[in-house]
C-alpha cells in the first residue's frame, strides 16, 4: 500500500476542503481520507502542495493523426507501422498532459482497436503506461463522405448492417457515424446531412440492438436535428450551423437537446499559441459564414453556455490530433475555455473527469477519487479552484497507480 497526499483536491465532482490523503493498493484507490490522516506503518507517502484530481478523460481524439498540418488527410498514406508509431506518440503526449483515458473517434481501419486489444492483454502494463483507450473503429460514412479514407464507407441498408456487425464482432466500445460533412474533407458539406433519415435511423437501431452506443459527428443544424430524431446517444461538435450563422439551433431544438439526455461534446480547445491562424479549410468556412476567427471562438463559447443552461449533458474533448492548435494533450485548453464561457471551475473540470467517465460507461472505473476506482490520478501545481490554468502544469501522473516521469522523452514508470 502507498499513499498520495495533496493540499488541495478535486474529487471528480467538487473541490474538497482541507485536502486529501488517498490510499492506493494494487492499482486502485483503497481509501479516501482527510489530509492529516495517519497512514499505516510502512506505507510510503507522496506529498504535494498542489491539487490532486482524477486523471483526465479526452472524449474526442484521433490517435492516428500526428497533430501536424493536414493531419487527417495524411492518414490514408500511412503504413501500418507508421500508424502504430503515430498512435504511440499520441498516447505519450496525452499521458504527459494528465489524460489517462481517451475516446478515439477516428480510427484508420481498426488500428486503434487493435492497440486497445493489445493494451488489455499486456501483462507488462507497468512497463508501458498508456492512457486507457475507448475505441470506435473507423467512422461510418457515405461513399466519398467525411473521413471516407479511414475505411468506414457504407452503401445502403445491407452495407449499414454489415458495418455495425463488423464493429460488434471487433468489440468496439462505441460506434461513430458521420451525420454531416466535415470541414477537413474536400467535396463534403458541413451544412448538409450525409445519410437519409431512414438510413441513419437504421444504423442507430442496429447499433443499439448490438448493445452499443452511437455518437454522431454533426455540424449543420439539419444533421443535429436528424441525429437527435434518430436517437443517437451522443453528438460531436453539435455546432448548429446554417448558411448564415452557427451556434443558433433555435429554441425548439435547444430544448430538445436538453430534454433528450444526449451527450454533447462541443470539441472546444484551440491553442492559439500553437496555431495562430486556423487551417485554410476552416478559414474558407468562416468566409462563407461571414465571420472571423475571433467571432467564431466567441460565438462558440456563448453557444456552449446556452447548451449548459438548457440542461444539455456536456463533456470535454478536443478533436485532438487533427492540427497543431488541437494537438494531443490540449484538453486543459478546452476546460479553460468552458470557464471563460462562464462555467464554474468544478463544473468545467467535471466535464473532463466524472461526467466524461460516465458517458464512456466507466463511472465505476475512473473519473472520480472513490474507493474501488482505478488509481488514474493527476496532480497539478497550486490551487486549481482558484486558477484553472493550473491544469496545464502537471506535477505527477499515475495510471492505475503507476507514477510516470514527465520529461522530454515521454512518460515512463518511476523506479
Amino acid at each position: 500500500m502507498e499513499a498520495v497526499r495533496a493540499r488541495y483536491c478535486f474529487d471528480g465532482s467538487r473541490f474538497v476542503p482541507g485536502g486529501v490523503t488517498l490510499l492506493l493498493e494494487e492499482g486502485r484507490i483503497a481509501g479516501v481520507e482527510p489530509h492529516a490522516f495517519e497512514v499505516p506503518d510502512g506505507c510510503a507517502v507522496s506529498t504535494y502542495g498542489g491539487t490532486l484530481l482524477p486523471g483526465l478523460v479526452d472524449m474526442h481524439v484521433h490517435l492516428v493523426t500526428d497533430s501536424g498540418p493536414d493531419a487527417l488527410s495524411r492518414v490514408a498514406g500511412y503504413s501500418d507501422e507508421e500508424v502504430d508509431a503515430v498512435v504511440t506518440e499520441a498516447l505519450r503526449r496525452q499521458l504527459a498532459a494528465g489524460v489517462t483515458t481517451v475516446r478515439d473517434l477516428g480510427d484508420r481501419w481498426f488500428n486503434v482497436v487493435d492497440r486497445r486489444d493489445r493494451q488489455r492483454v499486456d501483462g507488462r502494463r507497468d512497463q508501458h503506461p498508456q492512457p486507457r483507450i475507448v475505441a470506435s473503429g473507423p467512422p461510418v460514412t457515405v461513399p466519398g463522405g467525411h473521413c471516407h479514407y479511414m475505411g468506414g464507407e457504407v452503401t445502403g441498408a445491407d452495407g449499414i448492417r454489415a458495418a455495425v456487425r463488423e464493429r460488434a464482432e471487433r468489440r468496439v466500445d462505441v460506434v461513430k457515424v458521420m451525420a454531416s460533412g466535415g470541414v477537413n474533407t474536400p467535396g463534403t458539406d458541413v451544412m448538409r446531412t450525409q445519410f437519409t433519415d431512414d438510413d441513419l435511423r437504421l444504423l442507430v437501431d442496429e447499433v443499439h440492438a448490438a448493445g452499443l452506443p452511437v455518437t454522431a459527428h454533426a455540424h449543420g443544424t439539419p444533421s443535429v436535428r436528424q441525429a437527435l430524431t434518430a436517437r443517437v446517444d451522443g453528438i460531436e461538435h453539435c455546432t448548429c450551423m446554417t448558411e448564415t450563422s452557427f451556434g443558433d439551433p433555435g429554441e425548439d431544438l435547444l430544448a430538445a437537446l436538453g430534454s433528450s439526455g444526449v451527450v454533447v461534446c462541443p470539441t472546444l480547445g484551440m491553442d492559439r499559441a500553437a496555431q495562430p491562424q486556423p487551417p485554410p479549410p476552416l478559414l474558407a468556412l468562416l468566409e462563407r459564414l461571414g465571420t472571423t476567427v475571433e467571432g467564431m471562438l466567441t460565438g462558440r463559447l456563448r453557444y456552449t453556455a446556452r447548451l449548459r443552461d438548457a440542461g444539455v449533458r456536456l463533456v470535454s474533448g478536443v478533436d485532438a490530433g487533427i492540427q497543431p492548435g488541437k494537438a494531443h494533450g490540449t484538453l486543459p485548453v478546452a476546460v479553460a475555455e468552458l470557464v471563460q464561457a462562464g462555467f464554474g471551475v468544478a463544473e468545467a473540470v467535471a466535464t473532463a473527469t466524472s461526467l466524461a467517465a460516465d458517458a464512456c460507461g466507466l463511472s465505476g472505473t475512473t473519473g472520480r477519487l472513490r474507493v474501488g476506482c482505478e488509481a488514474d490520478l493527476l496532480v497539478v501545481e497550486g490551487d486549481l479552484e482558484r486558477d484553472v490554468a493550473a491544469l496545464r502544469s502537471p506535477v505527477s501522473v499515475r495510471r492505475r497507480g503507476v507514477e510516470v516521469h514527465l520529461n522530454a522523452s515521454g512518460p515512463h514508470p518511476v523506479r
